[in-house]
């Protein structure tokens, strides 16, 4: 007798997902196949705690605990947050250095606060996805509990970039990242599967954590789009910039090591150019500042992320699409981050960084843009010239390449195809009943 029980998904993400593109793309997989899904984020204040994204349930879980006081910024209330910058500066430089110790010795201590909270209230599941490093531990955890529960349950651990070569570990001594390298190399281990969003994370993950099976490959290719009969402006109706303004836009994660100080001022040597920055994250205000400036006046522009299906409309409405990354860490190197493939789906030509192999090869095999010898900005604004000064035919016609190449060789139903295949194996071994 077939039971009729639907089986459960959480897809755990370290941060707000508001939005997160890959945890939307997966578990919109998932309910394909039969699955109720909820994407388990971290709290931000002016979230709502419970919402929905079609038959996806999106629920940020505040932080508590012994290290709720050590959670992101955005998690805790104003009051809070008031109430740490009203301390005395000695006070403040104690806790300042404490965090980091502690931040070492409690690895990942900004969102230790969300796992504790995750252990109390997240609900059993059939499938954990963890999407990254950060929340492994809470699917590990709640696996634990299914199981001693007499409950049957998988983890998938997702390597969505490489945690301990990244821009976010530079501070953390050599002996203490090792420390955490194994540990995450238990983690990795303990887990029942593996996906990876590029071969060479693949490869790398295998490799370090000595796994039996080399990761599944699911990367994070946007939904397929066409622009409709009428190109879109949306920029343009955002911002108020003329027909004659070219548009530049970086998109995505704003803050530090992303090359956004010297993407301002390389559209500043581009005559009649604008930078239009749609983003989130730690560096919002120092871009809004940026807006302000007189020095920027009507070349530079900030506006809010806008949800992953909205996006390519938007994208396809600039000129050039900026992935200026510097190469600073192995992760970065070997990254495609979604702008990359997100300017592809748009049809937006693009000027990329300079030593990012991954990306450039890319870019030279399917003709999407250029790459800047450097990142100085001068070497940024003639890559961007080098774009825009083409004939309209030529960069029309471009763009419909872009667009063409995007939908018959990048977009999810290609990537989807390979977790599709990887959740039916899993199934296989753990059938419902």
């Amino acid at each position: 007798m077939v039971n009729p029980r639907r089986r459960r998904a959480v897809i755990l993400v370290g941060n707000p997902a508001h939005p997160y593109s890959r945890a939307i793309r997966l578990g919109r997989t998932l309910t394909t196949l039969g699955y109720d899904v909820e994407i388990a984020a971290t709290n931000q204040v002016d979230l709502p705690r419970e919402e929905r994204d079609g038959e996806l349930v999106i629920r940020r879980y505040p932080p508590t605990g012994p290290f709720a006081r050590d959670s992101a910024t955005g998690q805790l209330p104003p009051a809070e947050r008031a109430a740490g910058r009203s301390r005395s500066l000695v006070a403040r430089i104690w806790r300042s250095r404490r965090a980091r110790i502690a931040g070492w010795i409690w690895w990942p201590l900004p969102v230790r606060g969300w796992l504790h909270t995750l252990e109390r209230e997240l609900l059993p599941a059939d499938l954990y996805h963890s999407c990254g490093t950060l929340p492994i531990t809470a699917a590990l955890d709640a696996q634990a509990r299914d199981r001693r529960a007499g409950r049957t349950s998988t983890v998938i651990f997702d390597v969505i970039d490489i945690t301990f070569d990244s821009n976010n570990v530079f501070a953390i001594p050599r002996p203490i990242l090792s420390l955490l390298e194994r540990r995450e190399r238990g983690w990795a281990r303990s887990s029942d599967a593996h996906t990876a969003v590029n071969d060479v994370f693949a490869d790398r993950a295998a490799s370090s954590w000595g796994l039996s099976r080399r990761p599944s490959v699911v990367p994070n290719y946007p939904e397929p789009w066409s622009p409709p009969a009428e190109p879109p402006d949306r920029i343009r109706a955002a911002t108020g910039l003329p027909p004659s303004t070219r548009i530049c836009m970086f998109w995505g994660r704003l803050g530090p090591y992303v090359g956004l100080d010297e993407a301002a001022e390389a559209v500043l040597q581009v005559p009649d150019t604008a930078l239009v920055v749609l983003g989130f994250g730690r560096g919002w205000d120092k871009s809004i500042a940026r807006d302000a400036d007189p020095r920027y006046a009507g070349r530079h522009f900030t506006l809010p992320a806008v949800h992953p299906d909205e996006l390519a409309s938007w994208v396809a409405s600039a000129d050039v699409a900026l992935c200026t990354l510097p190469p600073l860490s192995y992760n970065q190197r070997h990254t495609i981050p979604n702008k990359f493939l997100e300017a592809m789906t748009g049809g937006t030509p693009m000027v990329l960084g300079p030593n990012l192999p991954i990306m450039e090869e890319l870019l030279r095999r399917e003709e999407l843009g250029r790459v800047a010898p450097s990142m100085a900005p001068a070497d940024i604004a003639a890559a961007i010239r080098s774009i825009l000064d083409l004939p309209v035919e030529e960069r029309m016609a471009w763009r419909e390449r872009i667009r063409t190449v995007a939908r018959e060789r990048y977009s999810w139903p290609i990537a989807a195809e390979e977790y599709v295949g990887l959740i039916r194996t899993l199934e296989a071994r753990s059938p419902v009943g």
